[in-house]
């Protein structure tokens, strides 16, 4: 499909997502002695993620995440961003990205941005995280981040997250963990 997903359904999609893989859900039933393979994605990402190895309790924490789409075809269905660590200030976390028409939204610890861009085999976005942490802080703080994709054929783009889970559309999660150690 090469038209964006509506507002709408891309962001009740992006409520469900962990940068976890999914199983569909119409899976049928396979013997014991059949491999399980699921579905391959439409849409497979390398993913490098970029963060301070030290940061100050109440200071910035920049993280950078490169993906570029490896194949085998375009991807139109996918989101940017993960599991931010405990110790960030959630509503201090602000996106940078040349691609205009980025919509976040933040479920939890899970803050995505949805970028309306066809990205095609072999092109890379950036977006860079800027979030600050809390005075608070301590320890080490552990952040998983990465790229978000799913599956979803031509015609397909104006159904609700919850048809597409009815469905069984498989979602695929390329993320990498960075940790950042808080100094005083």
């Amino acid at each position: 499909m090469r038209n964006s997903l509506p507002k709408a359904a891309s962001l009740a999609l992006l409520a469900g997502a962990l940068l976890v893989p999914a199983v569909p859900a119409a899976a049928a039933p396979v013997a014991a002695k059949t491999a399980v393979t699921a579905a391959e994605p439409y849409s497979a990402f390398d993913v490098k993620v970029k963060a301070p190895k030290t940061a100050r309790a109440g200071g910035k924490i920049s993280y950078t995440i490169v993906a570029t789409n490896k194949g085998p075809h375009y991807a139109d269905a996918w989101f940017v961003g993960g599991q931010f660590p405990k110790d960030i200030d959630l509503r201090k976390i602000y996106y940078r990205t040349n691609i205009k028409g980025t919509e976040c939204a933040l479920e939890g610890r899970a803050f995505y941005c949805l970028l309306p861009q066809v990205l095609e085999k072999g092109e890379s976005v950036t977006v860079i995280f800027d979030a600050k942490l809390k005075k608070s802080a301590t320890g080490t703080q552990k952040a998983t981040l990465g790229v978000v994709s799913y599956n979803v054929d031509q015609g397909m783009e104006n159904m609700s997250k919850e048809e597409l889970d009815r469905l069984g559309i498989p979602e695929y999660g390329f993320s990498k963990t960075v940790r950042t150690k808080v100094v005083r």
